[in-house]
């Protein structure tokens, strides 16, 4: 059996945090632009704060059921909220969306890769 490589994303929105939080936050902003943006195994944080309070964590995980995504994504909410309340910055509208990159299309390169390997 291979293992399938999960993408997950966890959307919310900062709540109600205080000057204090908001100015860590904007501290460290460079840390976390989008543009430095990856999928990882610990996830990695992305806002702009000075456009709109909403963040993201890209996790990256692994399983070997189709079924495993769930617990990945159990898994990675689980460790944006303990991020998130190990900081004490409010949050909500938590939600996530993941992708079995095992059943993602394949791009264009991929798909000439994939013929040229056949011949």
């Amino acid at each position: 059996m291979s293992t399938r490589t999960f993408r997950i994303m966890v959307r919310g929105v900062f709540h109600e945090l205080s000057a204090e939080q908001r100015a860590e936050l904007l501290a460290h902003a460079a840390e976390h632009d989008v543009l430095r943006a990856a999928f990882t195994p610990e996830g990695h944080l992305s806002y702009d704060l000075a456009a709109r309070s909403a963040f993201t964590f890209r996790f990256l995980d692994s399983g070997e059921e189709e079924e495993d995504i769930l617990l990945a994504t159990e898994r990675a909410e689980e460790a944006a909220r303990a991020w998130l309340t190990e900081r004490g910055y409010g949050y909500k509208n938590l939600r996530s969306q993941a992708e079995d990159r095992s059943q993602a299309p394949l791009g264009k390169r991929q798909r000439r890769a994939a013929a040229q390997h056949q011949r």
